[in-house]
């Protein structure tokens, strides 16, 4: 089991045999300068502030049924919100980008990549290290400051975790594996654009925006780094294989980008809502034109690189991400 691990790639068959490109900038010359992991503190939980998270950015806080109970609970809630937020970073770095980006560190993407991106791979990993550990160690002086319970429904993995099961099982069996950079592709190209507002919101306790502030600045550099990834990986697939992969590039958009329900279903029975109630909320909070909207707003730069890259060139991949309202048309 372990020298499979040790060997497996990430895209299945021989990297010799693939397409390559050979132009790298390298993105992190300066990372001995910048790494929030060389120059930053961890951020310790406090401060004032008049709200923990943005309500905007979570409309089942500003649903009637959740505005009509009292001050308390809903300050509560945004306060679940900010640790599922913090959870939800732990959880991603560790699952998602960390694997791919050691994948790739080691010479085991299933790319014949330029030196120094897989020398800029073992940056990204320490990075990523870095934002898992201090969004834990963050989430845990919350719930000591607050009693916040902490946990997710029944324990069990994140959202994004069971939709990307569902994508691999889609896939045909000679190609998954893809699935995993895919998702990191996604995820880092997406993730800095999401985080850029949240330090900007002065109703926010100081040290939630630096803590948010430090993860921003180096998911900049690794959305440029992604994006490379991404022009390599689309160069390096066969037409057969860009024709399997491409139909499935919005579901991971949408694995990345969608609620976690099953969560917030949880954190809304906890304030007291019964389960007609909660199914209420969820669903009048993000009803599904909203809900497809507010991706493909989020969507557009991961949209126009796969656009760059020659995905949208098939006729049926170009026909789901419209289907889906990544293009504007779902």
């Amino acid at each position: 089991m372990y020298g499979r691990r040790a060997t497996e790639p990430l895209v299945p068959e021989r990297a010799e045999g693939r397409a390559r490109i050979d132009a790298y900038a390298a993105r992190f010359g300066r990372w001995e300068e910048l790494a929030g992991v060389r120059t930053r503190p961890q951020r310790s939980f406090g401060g004032p502030g008049s709200l923990y998270f943005p309500p905007e950015l979570y409309p089942v806080a500003t649903h009637p049924l959740v505005t009509g109970l009292d001050g308390e609970r809903v300050e509560w809630l945004l306060l679940r919100r900010l640790h599922a937020y913090l959870d939800f970073t732990s959880e991603l770095e560790s699952l998602a980008v960390m694997p791919v980006a050691t994948a790739i560190s080691r010479g085991r993407s299933g790319l014949l990549l330029p030196e120094g991106m897989r020398a800029d791979a073992f940056k990204i990993v320490t990075d990523e290290a870095w934002h898992a550990q201090t969004s834990y160690d963050f989430a845990h002086q919350l719930q000591s400051a607050s009693g916040l319970p902490l946990g997710r429904p029944a324990d069990g993995p994140p959202a994004f975790v069971e939709r990307l099961d569902a994508i691999r099982d889609e896939l045909p069996p000679e190609i998954r594996g893809v699935e995993a950079l895919l998702f990191a592709i996604v995820s880092e190209t997406l993730i800095s654009g999401i985080l850029a507002e949240i330090p900007r919101d002065e109703r926010l306790p100081r040290s939630v925006r630096e803590h948010v502030r430090d993860h921003a600045e180096d998911e900049g550099r690794h959305h440029v780094y992604f994006r490379d990834v991404l022009q390599h990986l689309w160069a390096a697939l066969t037409p057969k294989e860009r024709a399997a992969v491409g139909p499935h590039v919005p579901a991971a958009v949408y694995a990345f980008l969608e609620p976690d329900y099953a969560r917030t279903v949880q954190d809304l029975r906890m304030l007291g809502l019964s389960d007609e109630e909660a199914a209420q909320v969820v669903e009048e909070s993000w009803p599904r034109e909203r809900l497809v909207r507010d991706v493909a707003e989020a969507a557009r730069p991961v949209v126009r690189y796969f656009g760059e890259a020659g995905a949208l060139d098939d006729a049926r991949t170009r026909a789901v991400f419209e289907d889906t309202g990544l293009l504007g048309r779902g």
